[in-house]
C-alpha cells in the first residue's frame, strides 16, 4: 500500500478544485493548500475566493494565498509545512527553484494537454483552434521552465467534431484527478520515471484574449469553426450586425459562397454565412440583452432581422 504523503496543493481555478477533490479522498494527508488571491467578480466587483480556495475552507484545510512565491517570508512558510510533495494544477504564479526544492518529492503538476503540444496558458482552447484529433492531460515533474519537466504520466482523449472548449475542459477535468493520484503513487514507491520532453515538438498555447475572438469574416470557414467551438465558453466569438453585437455560440460547416460576412439563407437550421472559403451554418446565437438561443427560437421571431444580403462585419 502506498505511504500516506504530506501533501501541499496549489490550485485556482474550477479544473484544478476538482483534482483537490479527489485527493480529499484518498489517503493522503492535504496539509495546505496555496491559491491565488481573491479577485473581484460579479456585477458588485466583491472580492470572490477562487474555487480551490471554497473547497479547502470547506474541509477546513489552511489556505495561503502570497502575491508570489518570489518572497523569502512565503518561502519560509512554505518550508515549515514540511511537505513531502507539492500538487500544482492551474495555480496560475510562477514557482522558483527553492519553492521547487522545498517538498521532499519534489512538485507534480497536471497539464491539460499532451506535451510537449501546447505549453502554456490555454491549452484546452489552442488544441481545438488548430484543428488536434486528440487531447489530453500530463502529469508531469515541474522544473523551473514553463511546463517543460519530465513527463509522468499521461492519458488522453479524443477531440470530437463537436466538442467546445467548455466540455473538453469538463472531460480533462475528469481524467486528470486519477491520473495524478496514480502517479503520485508511482512516486511514492518508486516506480515512476519521469520521460524527458522533446522540445523541438514543443508549442506555447497563449493566453485567450477578447480581441482575437471578434469574428474575421474573410478566414475560412472550417477555421472559423474551430475557433468558435474553442472560445466556448469564453471569451466567445462574436460580430456585428445591423451594427449590434452578435454573439456566436454554436455553427457548423454550410455551403454556399458570397462576399465574407454575407447573409445566405436563413431557416430552422440556422444562418448560412459566406466566409473567406465556403460557409458557416450559425445555430446557436445571442442578441444584446438576450440569453444564448439555438437560431430556430430566433428565427420564429426576429425572422425580418437575418434577411438574406445582410452582412456580419
Amino acid at each position: 500500500m502506498t505511504e500516506a504523503l504530506r501533501i501541499v496543493f496549489a490550485g485556482t481555478p474550477e479544473f484544478a478544485a476538482e483534482h483537490l477533490r479527489a485527493l480529499l479522498d484518498t489517503p493522503h494527508q492535504v496539509i495546505a493548500v496555496y491559491s491565488q488571491p481573491d479577485r473581484p467578480a460579479g456585477r458588485g466587483q466583491k472580492l470572490m475566493p477562487s474555487p480551490v480556495k471554497q473547497l479547502a475552507v470547506q474541509h477546513a484545510i489552511p489556505v495561503y494565498q502570497p502575491q508570489s512565491l518570489r518572497d523569502p517570508a512565503a518561502q519560509a512558510e512554505l518550508a515549515a509545512l514540511k511537505p513531502d510533495l507539492m500538487v500544482v494544477v492551474a495555480y496560475g504564479l510562477i514557482l522558483p527553484q527553492v519553492v521547487l526544492d522545498t517538498p521532499r518529492l519534489g512538485c507534480i503538476n497536471s497539464h491539460a494537454s499532451l506535451l510537449p503540444r501546447w505549453r502554456g496558458a490555454a491549452p484546452i482552447q489552442r488544441a481545438i483552434e488548430a484543428g488536434d484529433l486528440e487531447s489530453g492531460v500530463t502529469v508531469m515533474q515541474m522544473e523551473a521552465g514553463l511546463d517543460t519537466g519530465p513527463m509522468l504520466l499521461k492519458v488522453s482523449t479524443p477531440i470530437d467534431a463537436e466538442d467546445s472548449g467548455g466540455s473538453l475542459h469538463d472531460r480533462l477535468a475528469r481524467l486528470g484527478p486519477a491520473a495524478v493520484i496514480e502517479a503520485i503513487a508511482g512516486l511514492a514507491g518508486g516506480t515512476l520515471q519521469g520521460q524527458v520532453q522533446d522540445d523541438s515538438l514543443a508549442t506555447y498555447a497563449h493566453k485567450l484574449n477578447k480581441e482575437e475572438a471578434r469574428i474575421d469574416w474573410s478566414r475560412p470557414a472550417i477555421e472559423l469553426q474551430r475557433l468558435i467551438r474553442a472560445f466556448n465558453p469564453w471569451p466567445i466569438c462574436h460580430s456585428t450586425l445591423h451594427a449590434a453585437p452578435l454573439k456566436v455560440l454554436g455553427a457548423q460547416l454550410g455551403e454556399g459562397q458570397g462576399q465574407p460576412g454575407q447573409i445566405l439563407s436563413a431557416s430552422k437550421e440556422g444562418l448560412s454565412v459566406a466566409c473567406g472559403v465556403g460557409a458557416l451554418r450559425l445555430t446557436r446565437l445571442q442578441l444584446p440583452g438576450g440569453k444564448a438561443l439555438a437560431f430556430a427560437d430566433l428565427y420564429n421571431s426576429r425572422r425580418e432581422q437575418f434577411a438574406a444580403g445582410s452582412v456580419l462585419l
